[in-house]
């Protein structure tokens, strides 16, 4: 692993990349078998890029997956289904011809046309031209195999299932998907514009957030007790009197709730930020907006069980230059404000992770 450290916008020092890109992904049961090389990159788009390369390269020396297509053409024989509203009426069968209807083993399907599209996205992102031309040149491989360069929608992604056995095609996939979630910045117009390194920060910010998620997704276990929710909805619960037009109130929806059987709840909101700020007299201080945000979180669910009243929240941070972790206990609720140094070693950055869930008590 290098010894580089990168630091973001606003200081954020952050060494393995790729860590965080596996959770964030959800390709951590794959973080064995590709995370070598990545380390010392400084560009999100180089990293992607590189990766999506190399999967592919793989699938291609493994034998691309195919799947069975739906076709139409006007041909000499039989082949499915004849249309003979559209042979009849077009006189194709004076021709000797017929429009037939079939389904054709095909390269061409919805999860290798992301990642052709994925591919193309990615090669005119990259800063690395070995990079970019390599992910170019696969893009045109592809395509010699008759893969459209049309993104698929979502409902010809859903409809394009893969099997148990087909990991290789899970993790390619996963990666080309991140591509594009991750909505890495690019010089073409658009309606958003940001400075590169404010892009850079919101990216990370992003990746970080669901990394988090991934992490407790992966390693808390049904089967121990856990129920990891992510972006989940919290209402607010209004009295007779006021206003019923809710939507005047900002939402409420923690970065991660994971409760224990019916012993423990955990609230954990992510902040890509210094954990600390300035106050009075040039102190240190938490700062205020993030603490009455995870107090609203827990507060204004109390009554809702004993799950909410005993609550605890969580507010994780990268760390920045110090090491921070403090707890209080505020109307029956333990807070805890917690940084995660991403300039260590992986083995240690999970194992803050797993202690939050641990630790808390």
């Amino acid at each position: 692993m290098s010894d580089q450290l990168w630091r973001s916008q606003t200081g954020i020092p952050i060494r393995n990349l790729w860590l965080l890109l596996v959770y964030a992904s959800g390709l951590a049961e794959f973080e064995s078998q590709c995370g070598a090389g990545t380390d010392d990159d400084i560009e999100l788009a180089d990293i992607l890029g590189r990766l999506l390369a190399r999967l592919v390269e793989r699938r291609l020396r493994t034998n691309l997956s195919r799947g069975y297509q739906r076709r139409e053409a006007v041909i000499p024989r039989v082949r499915g289904r004849v249309d003979w509203l559209q042979t009849l009426s077009r006189q194709h069968l004076q021709r000797g011809r017929l429009a037939c209807r079939f389904e054709e083993l095909s390269f061409d399907t919805p999860r290798n046309r992301l990642v052709r599209c994925a591919l193309i996205a990615i090669a005119g992102r990259v800063r690395n031209r070995t990079v970019a031309a390599e992910c170019r040149r696969l893009g045109e491989d592809l395509g010699r195999l008759g893969i459209a360069a049309s993104r698929p929608t979502r409902q010809e992604m859903s409809a394009d299932t893969i099997g148990s056995h087909q990991s290789e095609d899970r993790f390619m996939i996963s990666v080309a998907q991140l591509v594009f979630e991750m909505l890495l910045p690019n010089e073409t117009h658009g309606d958003m514009k940001l400075p590169r390194l404010k892009r850079d920060e919101f990216t990370l910010r992003k990746i970080f957030e669901k990394a988090v998620a991934g992490f407790y997704r992966h390693h808390l276990r049904r089967s121990d007790g856990w129920r990891v929710r992510v972006q989940n909805y919290q209402s607010w619960q209004l009295e007779p009197g006021g206003s019923d037009d809710e939507r005047l109130l900002p939402g409420m929806v923690p970065d991660i709730v994971l409760d224990r059987r019916q012993e423990r709840r955990i609230v954990i909101d992510t902040k890509f930020t210094s954990v600390l700020t300035k106050g009075i007299a040039d102190k240190d201080r938490l700062k205020s907006a993030n603490i009455y945000q995870i107090y609203a979180y827990l507060h204004s669910q109390r009554g809702r069980g004993p799950l909410c009243d005993k609550a605890e929240g969580v507010l994780l941070y990268p760390a920045i230059d110090r090491d921070v972790d403090e707890t209080f206990n505020i109307q029956g609720h333990r807070i805890r404000f917690v940084t995660v140094d991403l300039a260590l070693k992986p083995s240690e950055i999970l194992g803050r992770l797993r202690s939050i869930a641990q630790d808390v008590q």
